[in-house]
C-alpha cells in the first residue's frame, strides 16, 4: 500500500510518499486522515494525486490555495502533472517537459 500525504482537508490533490503502480491501494494521511482510494495510473513518489474527481477547467487546490487548473476532466486517484494541469503561476508551464520538467520551447544554438 502506498503513502501520500493531504495538507489540508480542503486540498483535492495529496503528495505520494512512496512510488505507487496502477491499482495499488494509497492510503492519506493529514487533512482527511484515513482516506483510500486506487491509484488509476502509475503515481511517482512526490508527485500529486487526485483525491476526487476534479472538472475540465476546475481548480486544483494544495496548501487550501488554487495552484493550477484541470486541462480535462481528472478522475480521482489520476496523476496530477503538466500533462492535465495548467499552472495558475507560470505561463509556460504547458510548455516544460512531463518528463524532466526542463523547457522545450527554449532554441539552444
Amino acid at each position: 500500500m502506498a503513502r501520500a500525504i493531504q495538507i489540508f482537508a480542503a486540498d483535492n490533490v495529496a503528495t505520494l510518499l512512496d512510488d505507487c503502480p496502477a491499482g495499488q491501494e494509497v492510503i492519506v494521511t493529514g487533512g482527511t486522515r484515513g482516506t483510500r482510494l486506487r491509484a488509476l495510473e502509475h503515481v511517482a513518489e512526490g508527485h500529486k494525486i487526485a483525491l476526487r474527481p476534479i472538472p475540465e477547467g476546475g481548480s486544483v487546490i494544495k496548501f487550501k490555495t488554487p495552484i493550477g487548473h484541470a486541462l480535462q476532466p481528472i478522475a480521482a486517484g489520476t496523476w496530477i502533472h503538466l500533462h492535465n494541469l495548467a499552472s495558475n503561476y507560470d505561463k509556460r508551464s504547458q510548455s516544460l517537459d512531463v518528463e524532466s520538467g526542463a523547457p522545450t520551447d527554449t532554441l539552444y544554438r
